[in-house]
């Protein structure tokens, strides 16, 4: 019989499962099909161990096994590879539907399946957040004109793995207002990702995006953040790209995640359109976002996308 609790790790609720302990030859709990010492054992056992130093246990899922990295690596190059496309052949003129049709086509010529299509209905295989939109826009037969400034937000699945990554792309001159918002935007998620190591926090990773931010002038999105991803579209833990030091999920090593700060020229909220997907900053101004999928290594951290 599984019994789930709630467990406080230096403020952040995580959830612990405990399980009926597995014989080696027990089919896995993951549901993998495989017996126990072919699939979790080893890992199991190296978390209960870490659990032990540290004085708290671990939740089991939410750390992923050298088979599952490797193939969320592997999905990270289609995600990749259909952002670097994107670049190719972005231009004014351009359809977001356009957008929409490259991404699925490059996606399934190469094995793998558009995560958005569907999801929650989504009608569509890509996000695509022009100007005002902070996220979730829907392609459709909006052009694309001189001085936008879009998201392009692709995720995909590979033999069942995710990977979850996104790009701002500027329209050909913009104004330097449009420009530096993007750039910023950039540099606030590095500033993110620098902090990803073993021990370090989520609010770690909110606090350095927040702070650099704010000292440029913007302001931040809280009502929307990164998330694991990997075996799921999206899973434990959240990524808050607000925070305080030392606050929040520890970080430990197998863990992975996306950072995708959304960073507004005017006010941090938003407002979800009729569409129920599409959300826009609540006082038209301009908004940018980049995301990667993180790992969490023994020494720092691995981009996978």
């Amino acid at each position: 019989m599984e019994v789930n609790i709630s467990l406080n790790i230096y403020g952040g609720i995580v959830k612990l499962e405990m399980m009926k302990k597995l014989s080696r030859n027990d089919l896995c709990w993951c549901g993998s099909g495989k017996k126990y010492k072919k699939c979790h054992m080893e890992q199991d056992e190296y978390l209960r161990k870490l659990g032990n130093e540290l004085g708290f246990k671990i939740p089991r899922d939410i750390i992923k096994t050298k088979e599952q990295i490797e193939g969320i690596r592997k999905s990270g190059e289609v995600t990749k590879g259909a952002l670097d496309l994107v670049g190719e052949r972005i231009k004014a003129g351009v359809t977001t539907d356009e957008i929409n049709t490259w991404v699925h086509e490059f996606t399934i010529e190469h094995g793998a399946y558009p995560a958005p299509l569907g999801y929650g209905g989504f009608p569509k295989s890509v996000c695509t957040s022009i100007n005002n939109v902070v996220c979730h826009g829907i392609p459709d037969d909006t052009v694309l004109k001189e001085g936008d400034i879009i998201n392009v937000d692709v995720t995909s699945i590979l033999d069942g793995y995710y990977a979850d990554a996104s790009r701002m792309y500027i329209i050909g001159e913009a104004s330097e207002e449009a420009i530096n918002l993007v750039n910023d935007t950039k540099i606030a998620m590095e500033k993110g990702i620098e902090q990803v190591k073993p021990f370090n926090t989520v609010g770690d990773i909110g606090y350095a995006i927040q702070s650099f931010a704010e000292f440029k002038g913007y302001s931040v999105v809280y009502e929307y953040g990164g998330h694991g991803v990997g075996v799921k579209f999206h899973e434990e833990p959240f990524v808050a790209h607000v925070g305080k030091r030392g606050e929040g999920m520890v970080l430990l090593p197998g863990m992975v995640f996306t950072i995708e700060p959304m960073i507004n020229i005017g006010r941090p909220e938003t407002k979800v359109l009729e569409d129920d997907w599409t959300a826009v900053t609540i006082d038209g101004s301009l908004s940018a976002q980049w995301e990667h999928t993180i790992l969490v290594t023994e020494n720092g951290y691995d981009i996978l996308t």
